[in-house]
């Protein structure tokens, strides 16, 4: 089984941009802690990351076919990007949206997802480790475990 997790524009600063917001791990130990995570719980993770939204909707595209399902934080591009939304609908797969920081607590527009209504679920506010409990749950819903 494999899963994609992807990460929108931004994403790549972790570790260095607003560590109060959004703590001070990297993507590169967000995707190690995910990998190991994984294996523990015997599937494969396909990683990306992208501040080019064309790029992000080419990755679903082209992945989708391999994969059995979706963590996706798009960042900014949650709240406006109707065309990742459709290529995340278009997959077929059940797809989970995280955010590290609580959207619901910071601007006014930061609440407002146009990902959250195709999606089976959304973490928002856990940090690094909201990127864990979506990946047992996603995990957990594929293989029908309690």
């Amino acid at each position: 089984m494999k899963i994609m997790v992807i990460n929108g524009p931004n994403l790549n600063m972790l570790g260095k941009r607003s560590k109060a917001i959004y703590g001070d791990k990297t993507l590169s130990e967000l995707d190690t802690i995910l990998r190991k995570e994984g294996e523990s719980l015997g599937i494969e993770i396909i990683s990306f990351q992208s501040n080019s939204e064309g790029a992000l909707i080419d990755f679903v595209q082209k992945h989708s076919v391999k994969a059995s399902g979706i963590i996706i934080n798009p960042g900014a591009l949650t709240h406006y990007s109707f065309s990742l939304r459709d290529a995340l609908a278009d997959s077929g797969l059940p797809t989970i949206e995280v955010h590290l920081s609580n959207i619901y607590a910071r601007e006014e527009w930061r609440a407002k997802s146009v990902i959250a209504p195709i999606a089976k679920g959304q973490i928002s506010g856990l940090g690094w480790r909201g990127y864990v409990a979506a990946l047992r749950t996603l995990v957990g819903e594929l293989k029908k475990e309690t």
